[in-house]
């Protein structure tokens, strides 16, 4: 549905409400908060997800990113294996300019409101600095100085990991001289760069900024094109790491990668967009499931797991997504009703 302000908006209505079990609009003008956290499904657990901080062009914008991006967090935690739910929480704001200590500790007033059914963590425009603001208000908070830290070199490892099975099983190869086209060089992107040079792969890296771009030229010898091409070069894989609905019917057509596996969450634009991609002969690698490093790492506290044990699930993503992807070639169906039908056996049955 377009994207409307929110007294125009029937949010049960909206193609991205899937039964969703409360969503909270917060506001505190001297802090310049201006949130909303929605909290898809309980079943397995309490909703564990992160806080994004965007500029979003409109509140129907940020309450569907709201709305996607929770739902995607109960599909991601129950293929992770975690007994958590899903839910996230979106910051109108920008986090360059915007985003203050206030602002934070008052989403921290606004998650300890909702006495522990949502634990938040970073995600984009957030840092381990927020959560440490927002724990100065609850301790329903991951990701925090002395916790479980930084969740992006886990997703960065799990995306990775997952990219180097999609390439053995569609290209019967290593991941030494695969053409990778990185758009999106934050945390979870710069790293993933890092370890696709370490594995001998030939990157092409794109994003807004040009001082990344220009750093990961410098300390990788990546090659560059501007972010609107990074879709569509010739390449191997396309690992989309910066926002989603990368997939359309516009931009599939387009895109001349084999296989699609990136750290975004929500690639598809609609849900129609998973035929659409496998029968444009493109390997789509479920992003909830390739980028789950991050949620097991942030889940370390609130599930009493060692670091052992965040390790071990994070190199089992591989192989559930082998499992995924062995199973829709054996019955024709996309790689992401696959991976759709085996989470919400977990957390719907």
């Amino acid at each position: 549905m377009p994207d409307q302000i929110l007294s125009e908006m029937a949010i049960f209505e909206s193609p991205d409400f899937d039964a969703h079990e409360q969503v909270v609009f917060a506001c505190d003008p001297a802090a310049g908060l201006r949130a909303i956290i929605a909290i898809h499904d309980t079943t397995l657990g309490p909703a564990l997800g992160g806080c994004r901080i965007w500029k979003y062009t409109s509140e129907g914008a940020a309450v569907r990113d709201a709305l996607r991006l929770s739902a995607g967090m109960s599909h991601k935690a129950a293929l992770a294996g975690l007994d958590l739910g899903g839910g996230k929480a979106v910051i109108m704001a920008d986090s360059r300019t915007e985003k203050t200590p206030a602002m934070m500790r008052a989403f921290g007033r606004t998650v300890e409101r909702l006495a522990g059914r949502y634990i938040t963590a970073e995600d984009v425009g957030c840092a381990v600095a927020d959560m440490d603001a927002v724990g100065e208000e609850t301790e329903h908070v991951a990701g925090v100085s002395g916790g479980a830290g930084d969740p992006s070199p886990f997703t960065a490892r799990g995306v990775f990991l997952s990219m180097q099975e999609a390439v053995k099983r569609r290209l019967g190869r290593s991941l030494e001289g695969v053409r990778v086209s990185v758009k999106g060089l934050g945390n979870v992107g710069e790293q993933l760069c890092r370890q696709l040079h370490a594995a001998g792969a030939e990157i092409v890296v794109s994003d807004i900024r040009a001082d990344a771009v220009a750093a990961a030229q410098a300390d990788l010898g990546c090659g560059s094109v501007p972010v609107e091409e990074a879709a569509f070069i010739e390449c191997d894989v396309f690992a989309p790491c910066a926002l989603g609905a990368e997939l359309n019917a516009e931009s599939i057509p387009k895109i001349r990668a084999g296989i699609v596996c990136g750290a975004a969450n929500n690639l598809l634009s609609t849900p129609a967009d998973d035929a659409r991609v496998a029968e444009a002969g493109i390997l789509y690698c479920p992003d909830y499931l390739v980028n789950a490093g991050g949620l097991i790492s942030v889940a370390r506290r609130t599930l009493s797991l060692s670091e052992a044990q965040v390790n071990a699930k994070v190199d089992e993503i591989p192989a559930t997504l082998g499992r995924i992807i062995d199973e829709a070639a054996a019955t024709g169906k996309p790689t992401g009703a696959v991976a759709d039908a085996h989470a919400r056996a977990r957390f719907r049955g």
